[in-house]
């Protein structure tokens, strides 16, 4: 992977575009916890068991009523191991930045780190204080909590070893996990849509090996910049499905896309529409159906209840729809009163903007000739 990947956003944008691009990376990052919490009390039933459980309508908002408990007190959705690793993800991709100015540059491997970071957050009680060079997030103790991570992230994390497309971790692993944590990889807007692809799939075979799982998480991460950039969705999504085609291996994400492509024109969006592009269990169905809610979605919230409310992994599928729609249409966009429910969102905001400042900021922030010592205890080079 080249150093000449990216650049300074600063080198080609004016204030007006980095000011878009932070919002495009709030909303990405924000929606695609929202949709992870609104889908979190959902993701282990079927369809009709979400409407005995909340209504004919379903699942309406992040919080709700649970049955038969009296005086109907709202129990707040939390986010799952989803949003988790996606902000580890950034976490990694700030720290390769960082790492550039010691001529060490391979982003898979500090986003590898990354991931082990948050593999700890899964084993231990707390914080190590003992790790300085940890960073700041891996401090955060409302992390260290189990939220139904994929036993395939457990696996390929277990150990130091890193997963990669030669030798992938878990080769028959198919579902979504990879796929929901690769958002991010496409905030990187000053790369060429080819190497945001090679970088995704890359670390998902950190953790998934079957092709479909990895090139899912490659999609992912080209259609979301595409949207970052300030494409349409159909447009991003056609783009991806060029760069596809260039892939052993891409035929059952590719006919996932060229499916929801397809619903869209079968009529009025519907759970049966929903329905018919799979359940989501596997990588690319969930693809398809946070494509699908996107693209027919009238706003970001009629996109996100149609994106859970479905028999499959709602979770999965709000995290991608909602990453989707927060990237096309900016933080401002999202739900106020959803964004004010969500658990992690002070986190989630640092992360956000920590990441657009290094994106566009980062030569005054380290360099040759400038070292903010702050910044660096913050996201170290070791």
């Amino acid at each position: 992977m080249s150093a000449a990947a990216t650049g300074p956003i600063t080198s080609i944008w004016g204030r007006t575009e980095q000011q878009d691009f932070r919002s495009r990376v709030r909303g990405s990052l924000l929606g695609g916890a929202i949709g992870d919490a609104l889908g979190t009390p959902a993701t282990h039933l079927t369809l009709d068991a979400i409407r005995a459980r909340y209504g004919p309508e379903g699942i309406t908002g992040p919080t709700g009523a649970e049955p038969d408990n009296g005086a109907g007190a709202p129990t707040p959705a939390r986010i799952t191991a989803s949003t988790q690793l996606t902000l580890f993800t950034v976490d990694g991709l700030i720290r390769a930045q960082v790492r550039r100015d010691t001529g060490a540059w391979h982003p898979p491997t500090d986003v590898h780190r990354a991931y082990l970071r948050w593999a700890a957050t899964q084993r231990d009680w707390g914080p190590d204080e003992r790790r300085k060079d940890n960073g700041w997030l891996a401090r955060e103790e409302w992390l260290y909590s189990r939220r139904d991570p994929a036993r395939a992230c457990l696996l390929g994390l277990a150990d130091d070893v890193m997963g990669t497309l030669d030798r992938p971790k878990n080769p028959d692993a198919r579902d979504p996990a990879a796929l929901t944590r690769s958002g991010p990889f496409g905030l990187l807007v000053g790369w060429e849509p080819q190497l945001v692809l090679q970088l995704a799939v890359e670390c998902a075979a950190h953790t998934h090996g079957d092709p479909a799982a990895y090139l899912s998480a490659g999609a992912h991460a080209v259609i979301v910049h595409g949207l970052a950039r300030g494409e349409s969705l159909d447009a991003a999504v056609q783009r991806t499905l060029a760069l596809l085609a260039q892939r052993p291996g891409h035929q059952p994400v590719t006919d996932a896309l060229q499916h929801a492509l397809g619903a869209v024109r079968q009529g009025m969006p519907s759970p049966g529409l929903v329905a018919s592009l799979g359940e989501g269990h596997l990588a690319q169905e969930a693809l398809a159906i946070a494509v699908y809610c996107a693209l027919v979605g009238e706003d970001i919230r009629h996109g996100l209840l149609l994106a859970v409310n479905h028999d499959g992994p709602s979770a999965a599928t709000g995290t991608l729809c909602g990453t989707l729609l927060g990237a096309l249409h900016g933080e401002t966009a999202l739900p106020p009163g959803w964004l004010a429910e969500l658990e992690g969102r002070a986190t989630l905001l640092e992360l956000a903007d920590d990441f657009a400042m290094e994106m566009t900021q980062g030569p005054a922030l380290h360099g040759p000739a400038v070292n903010s010592p702050g910044w660096l205890a913050r996201y170290p080079r070791s």
